[in-house]
């Protein structure tokens, strides 16, 4: 938990100092860190039976951009994944990167965006920004992992999978990629 919340603080350190705030206040940031943390906790609880609820607020959480305007730009760039239509996400999403570089969750989306047009190296390069942003993202790096697997990367994939399964640990579908992998690599090298 300690590694989880000196994670989170220094993310909010280097978002306050990296330029320009996008329209928050340092109280709303530090608040935001500290709700961040507490769910991040709840949520590596092993046996949390209401994990998929935590889940959900903490990806919510992260969703918010702190700026109309970014905020707008995200929704406007899942309308467009929900439509497959996902060039026009990207578009939508790229604006939002240019106007919040600081945001994880646009790296993350624009991620989604390039990995359903099968732009592998793309989303893994906006996998690994948003992971710089936020690295206790354990959609990024279950993503990562996905797509590591998918290109036969599996020691890649595990990696990834298993730092998701760290931080979230009742997520049936990380339980069954590391087993798998595991497997895999272990078939691998015999």
């Amino acid at each position: 938990m300690m590694r989880m919340k000196t994670l989170s603080a220094a993310f909010a350190v280097a978002a306050l100092l990296s330029g320009p705030v996008l329209a928050q206040s340092r109280t709303a940031i530090a608040e935001e860190v500290e709700a961040a943390d507490a769910l991040l906790a709840e949520l590596a609880t092993p046996g949390l039976a209401t994990f998929e609820a935590v889940e959900q607020r903490l990806l919510r959480l992260w969703s918010q951009s702190g700026s109309d305007t970014a905020d707008l730009l995200l929704q406007r760039g899942r309308d467009a994944m929900e439509a497959d239509d996902y060039m026009t996400a990207v578009e939508h999403l790229t604006a939002l990167t240019d106007h919040a570089p600081d945001f994880a969750e646009g790296w993350h989306a624009r991620a989604q965006a390039w990995f359903q047009l099968e732009e592998y190296g793309l989303a893994i390069n906006d996998l690994m920004a948003a992971l710089s942003l936020n690295p206790n993202h354990f959609a990024a790096l279950t993503g990562l992992g996905v797509i590591y697997e998918e290109i036969g990367r599996p020691k890649l994939a595990l990696s990834a999978i298993e730092e998701a399964h760290r931080l979230n640990p009742n997520s049936e579908a990380t339980g069954e990629a590391r087993e798998r992998l595991r497997l895999s690599i272990g078939a691998a090298t015999l």
